[in-house]
């Protein structure tokens, strides 16, 4: 293919929406800047999530010729309102703005709005990468070149469906169509003071953490041992820190993993050092005059640290929804089909929706999500959100962990392959193939 040197593509993995830039490469995993995609080896893997080359597809953002302004007249009275900077709601205004050029568009975010990609920060540390490295494009540049009206650290803090209004710690504005794209916030148990305890749901918190621990090798108690929790905790290890990884149950993410994976998984952890102790449950963190915190469990262990990190859940914010008068069940109710809430033209996609009773918390749907909506929105024909369970990849660079489907507490797991390198099982409940399991070197899974 004779591609000019200076026509740079991008590909982005549908599995986790890390977006490859030829002009970069990918120095990690040996592709030097530059590198065009057909020239990249066809069993290079993804380097956040692991999937092959054949999973990226072209990736193409909107760009449209003389939008050179960053912001729409405070006094445009309709549009598109976009409630959250993150990945979800930029992905709205992306898809808002490739169907429609001129449709006004407001985006409010309570942070400063910068895009970047949230699964890189349970791996960042350990790759050398700084929070300026991990922004991909920064709000205001992203907002001139969609021409967005943007208002960064401005709170939604009332919603009204009927009045087509939304209330901010900026001033009231009115919508003709309402995204809500915030996301969802750490579920603190009370045990840990918020004070004492880093939360790494965003680039903000992860920053401040980075700060501290950029100084040389910390003593890091992370309590919580799900996705989050084992990611950061290899992280931190490679980057020559002391972890110990807390949790209630016996093994890590023991919530997800039949026992013989999670025996893996948490051999592996040890190997690089870090110190799993599980069937525990913290019952406070305290702060000595050194700085030094000390972590005391329910049976009267102490564990002293310089840092504590919570990875204990998200959780919806339902104030908002709920003052509102929308549908919320563990999250904002939604159409499966079309995003929409229990009031019509207020959408909602991301961390903060629910479908059918269960949180959605995957990167993967998120541009399908925002594809029907828009869609949607602006009454355009679309078939719509189809959900369907997301494959789960857990960024444990030791050792792999991929779950298709969903298991259900109820079924029963048969160990397909057992070796030393790979271990395959699946789930049957009734009789019903409900999810497989592969623990291992990604060359080798079952076949989709």
């Amino acid at each position: 293919m004779n591609v000019s040197a200076t026509n740079w593509r991008s590909f982005i993995c549908r599995a986790c929406g890390l977006i490859y830039d030829e002009e970069k490469g990918d120095p990690d995993s040996g592709l030097a800047a530059g590198t065009r995609f057909e020239d990249i080896p066809d069993d290079w893997e993804c380097p956040l999530c692991g999937v092959m080359k054949s999973d990226f597809e072209p990736y193409v953002g909107f760009d449209p010729d003389g939008t050179t302004c960053a912001s729409v007249p405070a006094s445009r009275a309709d549009g598109v309102v976009i409630v959250g900077g993150g990945i979800a709601g930029w992905a709205v205004a992306e898809a808002v703005r490739a169907l429609d050029s001129d449709v006004g568009i407001t985006l409010v975010s309570a942070c400063h709005a910068d895009r970047y990609h949230k699964p890189e920060l349970s791996i960042a540390l350990g790759r050398g990468l700084a929070p300026e490295a991990l922004v991909r494009e920064g709000a205001a540049d992203a907002a001139r070149r969609l021409g967005v009206r943007l208002l960064t650290d401005t709170f939604a803090v009332g919603l009204s469906p009927s009045l087509r209004q939304l209330r901010t710690s900026r001033g009231t504005l009115s919508f003709t169509k309402l995204v809500l794209a915030q996301g969802a916030r750490p579920a603190l148990p009370a045990a840990l003071s918020p004070d004492l305890c880093w939360r790494v749901n965003d680039l903000a918190g992860w920053s401040g953490l980075h700060g501290k621990l950029k100084r040389g090798a910390r003593r890091v108690a992370i309590v919580g041992a799900g996705m989050v929790g084992c990611e950061l905790a290899e992280d931190f290890a490679r980057a020559g820190h002391s972890v110990t990884l807390l949790d209630l149950q016996s093994a890590p993410l023991a919530a997800l993993l039949p026992a013989q994976a999670g025996e893996r998984l948490r051999s592996s952890l040890e190997t690089l050092g870090v110190d799993f102790i599980g069937d525990t449950q913290v019952a406070a963190v305290t702060c000595g005059d050194d700085g030094c915190k000390t972590v005391t469990t329910a049976n009267g262990l102490q564990i002293v640290v310089d840092e504590v990190v919570a990875a204990t859940g998200l959780v919806t914010a339902s104030r908002i929804a709920r003052s509102a008068g929308l549908a919320f069940e563990r999250g904002i109710v939604v159409d499966p089909v079309s995003m929409q809430t229990s009031a019509s033209g207020v959408y909602a996609l991301g961390d903060c929706v629910s479908i059918s009773g269960m949180p959605c918390r995957f990167i993967e749907p998120i541009a399908k999500q925002a594809a029907a909506i828009a869609h949607h929105l602006l009454g355009r024909p679309h078939a719509g959100y189809a959900h369907v369970q997301p494959v789960i990849r857990l960024k444990t660079k030791s050792l792999p962990i991929v779950v298709h489907g969903l298991p259900c507490p109820d079924g029963e797991w048969v160990v397909i392959e057992d070796s030393a390198d790979m271990l395959c099982m699946q789930q049957r409940r009734n009789g019903e193939l409900v999810a497989r399991l592969e623990v291992g070197s990604p060359r080798h899974r079952l076949a989709a």
